[in-house]
């Protein structure tokens, strides 16, 4: 089937935003060309993409299968065309994914470096649960991803590279002082009210996991997004909250950590990539400060 690219190209735009008005601003071209392209394009392959009315655009099942398809597509477009860009220039362009948490705590510190290094080089870091991350990598909307590991969902990732080992812990606040330096068993913690991230990451997974291998149960108190809005929590009382090391260097005022008799294992911070698809200059310098 002989279909021009443009008209993809405003699909895409068009279902990304759910507006033909934005598509056209995004695209540069009126709103009755963008109107006139996807009927083009619905005509050629005889289906309805798109529900229109009066106040919103909603993709059809059939439009919806066409985008899962072209997302990743234009993707791959937008990305060949910044490493020709790249090879043309000392700048480049680098696009991480990475956690709030692995952002703020972890990877700041590499990205100066990396800023000094190549003052002129655009950085685009998507902040997303490890979960998410995945999904970025494997739609070519970023070039690397750092998470942690164990994640179940890194099976169809080609490169893993290990970068930093870390131990979760269990913090609280004066609330709960009467639990410093006691050592506690997982089944006595059950009984505290737990805070942890959300569904949506590997750290939730990874406690459930753990309970469950003790024969546990956990019913969490309060599951959020943040872990530094986890660690507020704990300060306030709210109780325990269930984190990497790794964020805790100089919040723990008014906290300390609760002592497990059971030894927690420990977990890794990776850094991933597609090998079947070529870095960028920018890309692989960056992933360089992590080789051994």
């Amino acid at each position: 089937m002989d279909i021009n690219y443009e008209l993809y190209k405003v699909f895409f735009h068009v279902a990304s935003t759910l507006s033909f008005s934005e598509a056209s601003k995004l695209l540069f071209i009126s709103q009755s060309a963008v109107s006139q392209s996807i009927k083009t394009l619905e005509r050629k392959l005889d289906q309805t993409l798109f529900i229109r009315s009066t106040k919103r655009v909603q993709l059809t099942p059939e439009g919806e299968i066409l985008l899962r398809h072209i997302e990743p597509a234009m993707h791959l477009i937008q990305r060949g065309e910044a490493q020709l860009l790249d090879a043309a220039s000392t700048g480049g362009q680098i696009r991480i994914g990475a956690s709030d948490t692995i952002c703020r705590y972890f990877l700041v510190p590499y990205l100066e470096r990396f800023h000094k290094s190549f003052p002129n080089a655009h950085i685009k870091v998507i902040n997303q649960t490890s979960v998410k991350c995945v999904e970025l990598l494997e739609n070519g909307q970023v070039d690397l991803i750092v998470v942690n590991y164990p994640n179940t969902y890194l099976s169809n990732v080609s490169s893993i590279q290990k970068i930093k080992t870390f131990h979760d812990v269990f913090i609280a606040g004066d609330a709960f002082k009467s639990l410093k330096n006691e050592r506690l068993t997982l089944r006595e913690l059950s009984h505290y009210p737990i805070l942890m991230l959300d569904k949506n990451s590997t750290t939730n997974e990874f406690l459930h996991r753990l309970f469950q291998q003790h024969q546990l149960d956990l019913v969490p108190e309060i599951e959020l997004t943040s872990n530094d809005l986890l660690i507020d929590l704990a300060r306030i009382g709210l109780g325990i909250a269930f984190l990497p090391d790794y964020c805790i260097a100089g919040n723990m005022s008014e906290l300390f950590i609760v002592e497990t008799k059971e030894e927690l294992p420990g977990r890794e911070l990776v850094i991933a990539y597609n090998e079947q698809i070529p870095l960028s200059k920018a890309a692989r310098e960056f992933l360089s400060y992590f080789s051994s």
